[in-house]
């Protein structure tokens, strides 16, 4: 204990604060670290959340004693990378995240004894909209959405019924094609009893029409449909012929273009044929007349109601016969009534370009040179991506190909990529980025605090060299090595050979000078006062005696 009080008293508070300051902040540094290496990763539960979601969210992380963290006020929820799915499904249980709107859940809580007619068709209409606004979220580019409908009451006795309609308000990232809109309209109708799609009017958050909901198709949305069939025709033949050239010439070393022309016409043809070959009976009337007339004159007597007996003799009289027979029959010519309907996206021409890199070989020297392809080669590949797009000579269609050299030549050793080890995700870079940043904050704590610090502490501190007095009682100054430039050396500074010189050995030199100094300073005095000097040796002599 008393070697340690001592060791305590030679070094002094000065010392003492410094080791203390030190011990602190190596203790702070290198416990920040353990804490940040050993904390659990933090990865988004949910994102883009509601108020309403978060706080119900907060309440079942809360009793579950799943410790969080909050961003975006409160619309990003992180926890632990370990726990998120088992969270996730225990959410789920409770029919969360809502997204902001309610669902058929409604009816689940809902007391149906007491409830009346019009609440309950309310419920419904509500629950419609909210299983609606999560379907169309759940589409890639749609942040959120807001579903009315309006659907009207049926009546009795009514005879014109109003048809429902549809209006949605999307909050998107970037744009949505047309083809993603109609999907969205399509999508609404058939959830909806007697919906049409032409009656759902979309718009997004910035208010701009994406679907009008007129109820009428017009020249715009057949427009917009029929470029939209184009793109998709062009880019299906594009993907049929680079899928045979990249066979032929290499991955990367083609381009294809193809540029359809479609018929924008509608034709509605009827047409009527009559064929006289085929005659068919379709009715027979027959009409027979028959009509007599007999006269007699004279009166009845016995001898001409005798037999063989003469019956005009004597006697005047006339009969007329008359038969007449008429018939009419009814012919049926067969006929042939033909409507035919020609819709507007008929391919009316076809183009399609093809630009094939050439060969590279080595050469003599060994360097990669190019060569342009036959003629025969590139007849070969015109055959097949004729072949491959339907070509027809007689809709005018054309197909060039030519062989150009690229701008730039393909590697000549490809780099794969093999999975293993170290293959990382973007959590762990970032996750690597954040513990080399804390490694640098710890050198370079260590070289520029720490460092100087234990230096000083173990710093010698050396007694103050002696001063001496003049006869003037002035101090005499010590002299310094100095070169013959006059100027003074110091010590860690190189000398006129350039060599480094030695702390150590510069200050023995500069004591050895001031001692010479002063044995000659006081040979000087000697010489210059000698009873003064031999006065003063005689008192030493007296007080050591």
């Amino acid at each position: 204990m008393n070697g340690l009080a001592d060791l305590v008293k030679a070094l002094g508070p000065g010392r003492l604060a410094a080791m203390g300051a030190v011990a602190a902040i190596l203790v702070g540094v290198f416990a920040l670290i353990m804490l940040r290496v050993t904390a659990p990763q933090m990865t988004p539960l949910y994102t883009d959340l509601t108020f309403e979601d978060s706080s119900a969210i907060v309440s079942q992380l809360d009793s579950l004693a799943v410790p969080y963290e909050l961003l975006n006020d409160g619309a990003t929820i992180l926890v632990s990378d370990e726990e998120v799915f088992r969270v996730r499904m225990r959410l789920a249980e409770q029919g969360l995240p809502l997204g902001g709107s309610v669902g058929y859940e409604i009816f689940d809580k809902a007391d149906t004894l007491g409830s009346t007619s019009f609440v309950q068709n309310i419920n419904r209409t509500r629950a419609l909209e909210g299983e609606l606004a999560r379907t169309i979220r759940s589409i890639g580019r749609i942040k959120s959405a807001r579903v009315h409908l309006v659907l009207p009451e049926r009546r009795l006795f009514q005879r014109d019924a109003q048809p429902p309609s549809a209006s949605i308000a999307l909050s998107v990232r970037g744009s949505l094609d047309p083809g993603q809109i109609r999907a969205i309209q399509h999508l609404v109708a058939t959830a909806v009893e007697g919906l049409q799609p032409n009656f759902v009017s979309i718009v997004d958050e910035t208010g701009r029409l994406l679907a009008s909901g007129a109820g009428e198709e017009g020249e715009g949305f057949l427009a917009s449909s029929l470029q939209e069939r184009t793109q998709s025709m062009e880019a299906r033949l594009r993907s049929q012929v680079e899928e045979i050239l990249n066979s032929v010439v290499g991955v990367g070393r083609s381009r294809v273009r193809v540029a359809l022309e479609l018929d924008h016409t509608r034709t509605s043809e009827t047409q009527e044929t009559f064929d006289p070959e085929g005659q068919v009976v379709r009715s027979t009337q027959t009409r027979e007349e028959n009509s007599s007339t007999i006269g007699r004159r004279g009166a009845v007597t016995a001898g001409n109601q005798l037999p063989e007996a003469d019956q005009q003799t004597g006697e005047d009289g006339n009969r007329d016969i008359a038969n007449q027979n008429e018939e009419i029959v009814n012919f049926e010519i067969s006929k042939s009534v033909k409507t035919e309907t020609i819709e507007a996206g008929g391919l009316k021409r076809l183009s399609v370009a093809v630009l094939v890199d050439g060969v590279y070989a080595p050469d003599a020297n060994g360097d990669i040179a190019y060569e342009p392809r036959t003629a025969e080669e590139l007849e070969r590949i015109e055959t097949l991506v004729r072949s491959a797009v339907g070509f027809d000579e007689r809709r005018g269609d054309t197909v060039e190909v030519v062989n150009l050299r690229f701008a730039q030549a393909p590697n000549s050793v490809l780099a794969e990529e093999e999975a293993g080890l170290f293959e990382f995700t973007r959590a762990d870079m970032m996750r690597f980025v954040e513990l080399g940043v804390l490694f640098l904050i710890a050198v370079l704590l260590t070289l520029f605090a720490v460092r100087p610090l234990i230096k000083r502490i173990l710093t010698v501190e050396e007694p103050a060299a002696p001063v001496l007095l003049g006869s003037d009682g002035q101090p005499l100054e010590s002299p310094m090595l100095a070169d013959q430039s006059g100027d003074r050396s110091m010590p860690g500074e190189t000398d006129e050979n350039g060599e480094p010189r030695i702390e150590w050995l510069e200050e023995a030199q500069a004591q050895g000078a001031v001692q010479v100094a002063t044995i000659a300073k006081v040979g000087a005095l000697i010489d210059e006062y000698p009873k003064e000097a031999v006065g003063i040796i005689r008192s030493w002599m007296n007080e050591a005696a």
